[in-house]
């Protein structure tokens, strides 16, 4: 634990930070998840949920959350299988 004030707040603000990106990672795996579930199965709504998790990946990649190249990369795998289940 550490003594300085400073370094102390530090540790809360690094706390409420990685909270966030958890949350925020969870959310983007999820919506990835339902997209690729709904191109799986035919939904009606797949074009929707495609473009759902290509903007909440390039959120991500804004909020420095992933790196743009793997933002590209999973937004190129999206794009794929969309195309191949039509």
């Amino acid at each position: 634990m550490p003594n300085i004030r400073s370094a102390k707040k530090r540790v809360k603000v690094i706390a409420t930070k990685t909270a966030a990106n958890k949350a925020r990672r969870s959310n983007l795996r999820t919506t990835i998840k339902k997209a690729n579930a709904a191109c799986q199965s035919g939904a009606a709504d797949k074009d929707a949920a495609v473009r759902m998790a290509i903007k909440r990946v390039d959120q991500a990649c804004a909020k420095g959350l992933i790196h743009k190249n793997a933002a590209a990369r999973k937004k190129s795998q999206l794009a794929k299988m969309l195309n191949a289940s039509k």
